[in-house]
């Protein structure tokens, strides 16, 4: 392996591109960040605190969503694969791993840490952009903007921690100011030239994210039950319907976002007009975040139904279920299936299932019904998708 080798940008038709092993090492590494928000989420919700526990998932699961999301489609580019860009790459890792640590301190207003983590994998991927800026004229003005804006909003996020020392309640409205200013570098940066992503390598990346948040989800189950035994709770019937509707639920939604090819839908994209590709990859926010939620509310309905000395409301612990499935369907279809059929046979199914799923809050076991919901759907999809 060369310790240094020229930064070009790779071939978007390239047929056998597949994800790295490091890419997936990246992945399980950005997953404890992942974990670690939907552990203080659930923990808030059961503590009625949440609220407060709503928007430090949000922010947090923004900070881990778009440093994900730009290391990918950068490697999906650029990734050379040698010793310095795998360094660099280990340095974003090293950087979410300061993030993860820090997360449970910025649920509390403790942004330090957190921050710290972000700006390390950030400045990494600044001197990636420098790289592809030397070793790609072609592209060099877009690179150089990269570097350019990615570096300006960190000194900002750096100039963000005193200012919400000395002015709490700036907190969240800044926090917004630059989260839209790093979501501008991008469209900012590209105007003077697209780069060379691929459409089927980034689709199988977001793909296996998916799966993996979706595995977060059915641990964080699974530890919530692990304390209900070590408190010396019962098994209930109400227990192990959150079991059972967590498979259910999880499964589904895996075999939903995998019933039609995301890379057809990117390979459509007009690479002059890249606005659809953005906004097909910053909308997984909402999806990936959905999937990490479930995962949060599940663990909540199992401290519910299991008597837990902290657990919330039936009404707030049902919507921590609900909620975040009829999002992950929402823009599941915004997304993804609409753009291979916009017609009722493929909208009204997901509609009725979002309203059903909203709609069972109300009922006493709101988990199973999202479940059988879930399960029908993915059999409607299942034959639509063959009509096709």
């Amino acid at each position: 392996m060369p310790i240094i080798r020229a930064l070009r940008p790779r071939d978007p038709a390239d047929p056998h591109r597949a994800a790295t092993p490091l890419e997936l090492l990246t992945d399980l590494c950005f997953v404890v960040a992942v974990a670690l928000a939907a552990s203080e989420l659930h923990h808030h919700i059961s503590d009625h605190h949440e609220l407060q526990g709503l928007v430090g998932f949000m922010m947090a699961f923004f900070a881990i969503f778009l440093t994900w999301l730009n290391f990918t489609w950068f490697a999906s580019a650029y990734d050379n694969d040698d010793v310095i860009y795998r360094l660099l790459t280990i340095l974003q890792i090293l950087g979410s791993l300061v993030l993860a640590a820090g997360i449970p301190g910025l649920f509390e207003g403790n942004l330090l840490l957190g921050v710290v983590g972000y700006v390390i994998m950030r400045i990494a991927l600044v001197a990636q952009w420098l790289r592809a800026a030397y070793h790609d004229p072609e592209r060099r003005q877009t690179c150089l903007r990269y570097a350019a804006g990615i570096l300006i909003v960190q000194i900002c996020w750096i100039a963000w921690l005193p200012i919400t020392a000395a002015a709490p309640f700036l907190t969240l409205p800044l926090f917004v100011l630059l989260g839209i200013m790093e979501l501008a570098v991008p469209l900012f940066a590209e105007r003077t030239g697209g780069t060379t992503w691929h459409p089927h390598h980034i689709a199988e990346r977001y793909g296996l994210f998916f799966i993996i948040v979706l595995g977060e989800t059915v641990l964080s189950t699974t530890l919530a039950i692990q304390g209900a035994l070590k408190d010396d709770q019962l098994w209930t019937s109400s227990v192990l319907i959150v079991v059972g509707s967590g498979i259910l639920i999880v499964f589904s939604a895996w075999w939903l976002y995998f019933s039609r090819s995301a890379g057809d839908v990117l390979s459509t994209v007009d690479r002059a007009h890249q606005a659809a590709a953005f906004l097909w990859g910053w909308g997984h926010y909402f999806i990936l975040g959905a999937a990490a939620a479930v995962g949060a509310g599940l663990a909540a309905r199992v401290d519910y139904w299991s008597g837990s000395e902290h657990h919330g409301s039936a009404l707030v612990t049902g919507l921590a279920v609900t909620v975040p499935v009829a999002v992950l369907l929402i823009m599941l279809w915004v997304l993804h299936l609409r753009h291979h059929d916009g017609s009722p046979r493929t909208w009204a199914p997901f509609l009725g299932a979002v309203v059903l799923i909203l709609a069972s809050t109300a009922t006493p076991v709101p988990e199973l019904i999202t479940g059988l919901v879930l399960a029908a759907l993915v059999a409607v999809e299942i034959r639509v998708a063959r009509l096709v």
